[in-house]
């Protein structure tokens, strides 16, 4: 997958997602990184299957593409910011993917709304052909 790394930025996590092992490594980097943001006990668990669910619909419908962890701060608040994004077929209907239950595999269709839940902010960015990109955050409180 083609990107522009553009510079360097402190923190900035980037993990190819091309296999199943890449999912555990992904949640692994996510955890260790909300850690040393300042998040414990529940977050680190809702940040890491946040992770793994986006990085495991990465897999399911693109193929490969990655996932990006980076600290987050806005004026004083503190978070933990996760892109996974794509080159895949697109989301024709981002509203229609964000309903419990939806699934165009033979999911339970709880990937995206489980998402939203867990974390404190979502947000999808879709063309069909030409991929997707889902920002998630999390900010302490």
């Amino acid at each position: 997958m083609a990107t522009d790394r553009g510079p360097a930025v402190p923190g900035l996590i980037r993990v190819p997602i091309r296999v199943d092992g890449d999912i555990v490594t992904a949640r692994q980097q996510g955890r260790a990184l909300a850690e040393k943001v300042g998040f414990n006990g529940s977050d680190l668990t809702c940040i890491a299957t946040a992770i793994s669910e986006l990085s495991r619909n990465i897999l399911r419908y693109a193929g490969s593409g990655e996932v990006i962890l980076r600290p987050a701060q806005v004026g004083s608040k503190q978070g933990i910011v996760v892109i996974a994004r794509d080159e895949g077929p697109g989301i024709p209907d981002i509203d229609l993917a964000l309903q419990d239950g939806f699934s165009t595999s033979s999911s339970l269709g709880l990937g995206f709304p489980g998402t939203r839940r867990l974390m404190d902010e979502l947000e999808i960015e879709s063309v069909i052909g030409r991929g997707t990109t889902v920002t998630a955050k999390k900010w302490l409180v």
